[in-house]
């Protein structure tokens, strides 16, 4: 196998989600394929520090803040890349075409309006169009009709739902799956299920525990597929077996977990940091306020239950 090249690559995102893409220059491999810019880090160089100069290089922009977030493998013909794909949030500058290549901003939602696209990248708008929030249900604790109460008054503030209910019959939590299915259709919302590895017609996907996901062999046959995890085994496995994002934690400490020591951000940082192909959520005593610190070790976003129902 060739050696792996470290590459690393900006996913510049607008504030209403809308990302860069720019083509590669004539002269390169893949000329005139669209690609999130970067490149090869070079001796010595830190990823960030990479980015920092790619982006300067290339299109004439000041990275203010950026974040990992995810790690994909890649063979091509002429090269093995370990691409690090960063987050970039702020920056300063309008993107210059410093080496002849043309770029385009494309929609956060919908299909992209160029093509074609290097194939390294392609898994990566899978992942973009994952919220920064999941939403998990405690209608155990609250009732359902309160959960119900409060995603019908904003359907929209809950993009991704997770029927949770570990104590409820299969059948009690696919009906209040459905019932918030209903709800958030309008606004593109996404249910899954937890606690099942088989997929429930008219639901989104399914949410496995971290023991149904290392019993598998193979991804669940759902449209979109997570898991709970708590160490390096797990997220190798899921990993393996291609899910769309996992949950990691807890982060701190939660009624959920009493008497579990949190795992805590720098634990979470050295277990996440951006190093997988799967969006990595932070769970375990999150609230709004956690999501730039989230990320700033690693995380896509956050995942939350009891605080999203208060």
């Amino acid at each position: 196998m060739n050696k792996w090249v470290d590459v690393v690559a900006g996913v510049l995102q607008a504030p209403n989600g809308d990302f860069f893409l720019s083509s590669r220059p004539p002269g390169k491999p893949y000329a005139g394929y669209w690609e999130f810019p970067g490149g090869k880090l070079e001796a010595g160089e830190t990823p960030y520090q990479a980015l920092v100069r790619e982006l300067d290089e290339e299109l004439g922009l000041t990275v203010e803040e950026a974040t990992p977030w995810l790690t994909q493998h890649f063979h091509y013909e002429h090269a093995s890349v370990r691409l690090s794909f960063w987050r970039v949030t702020r920056w300063q500058g309008q993107p210059q075409a410093r080496e002849g290549q043309t770029w385009a901003w494309q929609p956060a939602a919908g299909a992209l309006n160029v093509a074609p696209v290097l194939p390294a990248n392609t898994p990566v708008f899978r992942a973009l169009s994952l919220p920064d929030t999941l939403t998990l249900t405690c209608a155990s604790e609250t009732g359902a009709a309160a959960i119900l109460a409060r995603i019908g008054a904003d359907p929209a503030a809950f993009p991704l739902v997770i029927v949770r209910e570990p104590g409820w019959a299969e059948a009690d939590r696919v009906q209040l799956a459905h019932e918030i299915r209903a709800l958030t259709a309008g606004s593109g919302g996404r249910v899954l299920l937890a606690g099942t590895t088989m997929p429930v017609a008219g639901l989104d996907g399914v949410h496995l525990t971290a023991a149904q996901l290392m019993a598998l062999d193979v991804r669940p046959a759902a449209d979109w597929a997570g898991a709970s995890v708590h160490g390096q085994e797990e997220l190798e496995q899921a990993a393996r077996l291609g899910l769309d994002y996992v949950m990691l934690g807890h982060v701190m400490p939660t009624p959920s977990h009493p008497g579990v020591p949190p795992l805590g951000w720098s634990r979470f940082a050295g277990l996440a940091g951006g190093r997988w192909p799967m969006p990595v959520y932070a769970l375990g005593g999150m609230q709004p306020q956690d999501m730039q610190t989230a990320r700033a070790h690693g995380a896509h976003g956050i995942a939350w239950m009891r605080g999203a129902w208060q």
